[in-house]
């Protein structure tokens, strides 16, 4: 068993949780057995002992998967801590984010049977500079650019999704877990990997502060806050429902259009990335209609009509 973590880090973890969970409830931490996840759970039995549980989850995409849940448990288990290992399956197409869906199903699931009030996640502000230094570079709009939310409640579970280790750097929780066995997932040293390959060319950059991008990554998710609250009093005053499809009144700021006509496509079932909505959002204002994530959408008398794409036939 390692030391017991820095005395200044399990304040600060504290403090974190003292934020994102008031009351004070008790908390699931979800723990792949990496460092930075490990790290959490060691800064939790530290900072509050008997007030979380811990689930590991097993995707069965490689090999040493099963490993390093027998890792999370075998830690668990000398530390008198509860654990429950959660088996997932990946549906087809993008693996990454078919993983993170299934993933994250999982925990929440388990966390209200179990009646846990959140789901601690281990991104830290390293983490949050790659995402928000990746989505500039793709062009991202405001709700890319807020990165990971510090906390955010899914639609359909009770407990929320809580990440108390954005105000920790990669380099202290390598501290915390110093001695201590944990695994090592050989995808975080691809360079194929977009994320990989920032993470290279940022560890070369000592001009660039994580800490200050991820404070700025925190401000821009509440500017997207406050964008989301505005479009839910513009909604019924801009969006009618016609027939099996919606009728989009365009309003004066083209941030709200774009967020309205992002809803819109959602409700027709659609899932689209934000360069699919801000390509349709440019042609509709051209006058032209589009095709995005199985949805229609035409101009007509100045107002945007869009609909669920009819079903072709062979």
């Amino acid at each position: 068993m390692s030391e017991a973590p820095p005395p200044e880090l399990v304040a600060r973890f504290r403090e974190a949780l003292a934020r994102l969970n008031p009351e004070g409830r008790t908390i699931g931490l979800a723990v792949s057995g990496g460092p930075d996840s490990m790290a959490m759970l060691l800064m939790a039995h530290a900072a509050i002992p008997g007030h979380f549980a811990v689930a590991t989850v097993n995707h069965g995409l490689r090999a040493e998967a099963a490993d390093e849940c027998a890792l999370v448990a075998a830690a668990c288990e000398t530390r008198g801590i509860a654990c429950a290992m959660l088996p997932v399956s990946v549906g087809e197409g993008n693996v990454q984010a078919e993983a993170r869906t299934a993933r994250y199903d999982a925990l929440c699931e388990w966390a209200d049977a179990q009646g846990l009030a959140a789901v601690a996640t281990a991104h830290h502000a390293d983490d949050q500079a790659e995402t928000l230094l990746m989505r500039l570079n793709r062009g991202s709009g405001v709700a890319g650019l807020a990165g990971v939310r510090e906390r955010n409640q899914p639609p359909q579970f009770d407990c929320a999704i809580i990440r108390p280790l954005l105000g920790f750097r990669r380099a202290e929780l390598a501290q915390v877990v110093a001695g201590e066995e944990v695994a090592h997932d050989p995808s975080n040293h691809d360079p194929r990997y977009d994320r990989v390959a920032m993470r290279q060319n940022l560890a070369g950059c000592d001009w660039l502060d994580p800490l200050a991008i991820a404070r700025s990554a925190s401000i821009l998710a509440e500017a997207y806050e406050a964008i989301e609250d505005y479009a839910d009093l513009l909604w019924p005053q801009a969006v009618r429902v016609e027939g099996e499809g919606y009728v989009l009144t365009p309003v004066a700021a083209r941030e709200m259009n774009r967020r309205l006509l992002a809803r819109v496509l959602e409700k027709l079932g659609g899932r689209p990335r934000g360069g699919d909505v801000a390509r349709l959002l440019m042609r509709l204002e051209a006058g032209e209609g589009g095709n995005v994530a199985g949805v229609l959408a035409r101009v007509k008398g100045g107002e945007w009509v869009l609909g669920a794409e009819p079903v072709r036939r062979t």
